[in-house]
Order: C-alpha cells, then sequence, then structure tokens
C-alpha cells in the first residue's frame, strides 16, 4: 500500500510540475509570441509595405508563433511527436470536413492578397454590405460602415461576389438630378447648372462640368449634372452642388414642374 502511495504521488507530482511548467511556458510564450510579432511589424522592411499586406501578414506571425509555441508545451507535457503527428493524421479528413468554410476563408484571403482587388482604407460594396476596410486578416475581411459600425464578412464571401472599389480610381464622377419647369430655357438652365459647378473648387474642369436634359417629367424636363472630382472628395462635392444647383436655379427664377392635377369625373 505504501509502495502504491508513494508511486501515485510520484505521478501527481511529475505531472503537476509538467503542468506548471507548461502553464508557465504558455504565459511567457504568448508575451514573447506578442513582443516578436510587433518587433517584425515594427521593422523598416515592414514599414515599405502598404497597410493591407501588414495586416495580413501580422496575422500570419503571430499564427505561426502560436503554432510553435502549442508544439513546444505539447513537448513539454511529455507526449511524443510522433504520436500527434499521427492523431493529426487520422483526423485529417473529419477536421477538413469540418472546417471547409474556414479553409475556403483561408484561400480566399490568399487569393485576396494575391490579386489586391481593395486595400486598407477603400471604400467597397461587396457580399451585400458596404463601408471602408478596416483589416484584411486570414480568414476575415473587416468594415467601417458610414454610420461607424463594425461589419466582419468571410473572405471566401468576398472571393464569390462582386466587388465594387469606389477609391480604386484618382476620379470620381458627381451624378445629380434636377427637375426643372418646361417653360424655362433649355440653353440657360444647362448653363447655369454648369457655371454653378465650375464655381466649386473641388470640382475638376478636365473633364469639364456637363450638364443636359436627360427625359421628360410631368410638367417640366429631368437635368441630369455631372462634374468629376477626386475620390476623397465626393461626398463633399456630392452635398455641396446638391445645394448650390437648386439655390442658383431658384435665384434665377427657374422653377420646378408644375404639380399636375387628377380629375375624377363621376357618372
Amino acid at each position: 500500500m505504501n509502495e502504491f502511495m508513494n508511486k501515485a504521488v510520484e505521478i501527481a507530482t511529475t505531472a503537476g510540475s509538467k503542468l506548471i511548467l507548461a502553464l508557465l511556458i504558455w504565459i511567457i510564450g504568448s508575451i514573447v509570441v506578442k513582443k516578436v510579432t510587433n518587433m517584425i511589424m515594427g521593422t523598416k522592411a515592414m514599414d515599405k509595405l502598404d497597410a493591407t499586406t501588414r495586416s495580413f501578414l501580422g496575422n500570419l506571425i503571430k499564427i505561426v508563433l502560436t503554432v510553435v509555441l502549442v508544439l513546444s508545451i505539447i513537448s513539454v507535457l511529455g507526449v511524443p511527436m510522433a504520436s500527434v503527428v499521427a492523431v493529426l493524421a487520422t483526423c485529417g479528413v473529419a477536421v477538413g470536413m469540418a472546417m471547409q468554410g474556414s479553409l475556403g476563408n483561408l484561400a480566399g484571403g490568399i487569393m485576396l492578397m494575391f490579386f489586391r482587388p481593395f486595400k486598407v482604407g477603400d471604400y467597397i460594396v461587396a457580399a451585400g454590405d458596404e463601408g471602408v476596410v478596416k483589416d484584411l486578416n486570414l480568414f476575415y475581411t473587416v468594415l467601417n460602415s458610414l454610420d461607424n459600425k463594425e461589419i466582419t464578412i468571410p473572405n471566401g464571401s468576398l472571393m464569390n461576389s462582386n466587388i465594387q472599389n469606389f477609391s480604386a480610381e484618382e476620379k470620381r464622377r458627381v451624378d445629380l438630378k434636377f427637375n426643372v419647369s418646361g417653360g424655362c430655357d433649355i440653353n440657360q438652365v444647362k448653363e447655369l447648372m454648369e457655371s454653378t459647378m465650375s464655381k466649386n473648387d473641388l470640382v475638376l474642369q478636365d473633364p469639364a462640368p456637363f450638364a443636359s436634359p436627360l427625359e421628360g417629367v410631368p410638367g417640366g424636363l429631368s437635368y441630369t449634372a455631372r462634374a468629376w472630382t477626386k475620390s476623397e472628395n465626393y461626398w463633399d462635392v456630392y452635398f455641396d452642388l446638391m445645394k448650390a444647383i437648386p439655390a442658383a436655379l431658384g435665384e434665377a427664377g427657374f422653377g420646378g414642374p408644375a404639380p399636375t392635377t387628377n380629375v375624377n369625373v363621376h357618372q
């Protein structure tokens, strides 16, 4: 009995020592992983990369170092690596089937990094959502919506959807529509709209602002007003022109279409 108790105490002491050592390695290792990741990400080589690539590589480095840390802990606990490999190989098919979505997201993240349809800071519409790209990691892309909501989209979904990147080009065209009374002189309305757009400092003069009747509406005409600006100034120009053009039309005496009246005849 004494021999059994001594053996049990010895086993418990050995196992406890290994568990305590493993816990210490995990705590210290986690700190080291964070420090090493920050150190690598702070090098001059990383500074030369764009924000999208840095974000992706930062996540990849952290995952690789964490895997190395976990394998070290397994080794300290006395689990033979051959057994670990055998278990992983046996469970490989089941794990692969269970992680089809995650593997698809990983593949999507790699493809997004390779083809680069967008980068951090771009405004995109994709997979039914839109916003400014905040982060691109191995499995997910994070957007910030215009009302400051955080949107997380799986990379696999992004790669299988149409992506509209509103920040990809240096210039964007602002398209507006205004309804004007049919009795107004078309050329005067056109010139007034174009001159109003030209007065805006954020509107580019090449290509020049353009205005023209677009289609008929009840009681008047619908005019299109088009102005080019730098992509980052799009919304400033949009809201400025939405105020300036109607104000200029009103000051010049160009009113909106006359309201139509529906007459019902009862017999």
